[in-house]
């Protein structure tokens, strides 16, 4: 109990300067809060595929869900973390993060398989920022979902690095071989690829993972050893 003990302070700490990096570089660097709330997103997710070898049941990860949740929420309300919060848009992706991954710890802590919690949260991490950066900076074939605008070159982006993580991880954690890991690597791209174009307002960080969660339920019996 004390290594989990010691472990979630750590972690804590280290999240808790992210934050504070972030605030140093919006406030005093004057670096936008569309870029400070990206490297927080991706840095977080980073920092979260520790906790399986850190963390060694879901109370601790629920612990620290919870405390981030609470934080976030106060920051909303009081108008702090400006570099987290400081966007002209509504979004509410950083209350759900944590809840994502607190939720795909759970699937993996069932299924012992960390296939359930590192692909979904780096799909999150690395792709979704890829189709924001994309999308922006070369806004090729706009399409509209209901009231908001996405780009065909942006879910081309996010397609083909959800390939790229996801063939990279099925390769080195599943036991099955080449042809399968890719036709499996295709599936979860598509689908996850199809929840980002399909949400808004930072619904993403929910969708995303379900999305790449729900295939790898349907796909587990190919791979999970």
């Amino acid at each position: 109990m004390s290594g989990n003990l010691i472990n979630t302070l750590m972690l804590s700490l280290a999240f808790l300067l992210l934050f504070g990096l972030a605030e140093l570089l919006y406030h005093y660097f004057n670096v936008n809060a569309e870029w400070t709330r990206k490297i927080v997103h991706l840095c977080t997710g980073v920092f979260a595929l520790s906790f399986p070898f850190l963390l060694d049941n879901h109370w601790w990860v629920l612990l620290m869900s919870i405390s981030f949740l609470g934080l976030l929420t106060l920051s909303m309300k009081f108008n702090f973390l400006k570099s987290i919060n400081g966007v002209d848009r509504i979004t509410r992706g950083s209350l759900l993060f944590p809840v994502v991954v607190y939720g795909c710890f759970l699937v993996y802590d069932h299924y012992d398989h960390l296939l359930f919690y590192y692909l979904p949260l780096l799909i999150l991490a690395i792709c979704d920022p890829v189709a924001a950066y994309v999308g922006k900076n070369w806004p090729w074939k706009k399409y509209h979902i209901r009231t908001y605008t996405k780009t065909l070159s942006g879910s081309l982006g996010f397609l083909a690095f959800a390939l790229l993580v996801s063939w990279t991880l099925l390769s080195s954690l599943a036991n099955s071989d080449f042809s399968t890991n890719f036709i499996l690597a295709i599936g979860i791209a598509l689908a996850t690829t199809v929840a980002e174009a399909v949400s808004n307002k930072g619904y993403d960080n929910l969708t995303i993972p379900i999305a790449a969660v729900l295939v790898l339920l349907l796909e587990k019996d190919y791979f999970i050893i």
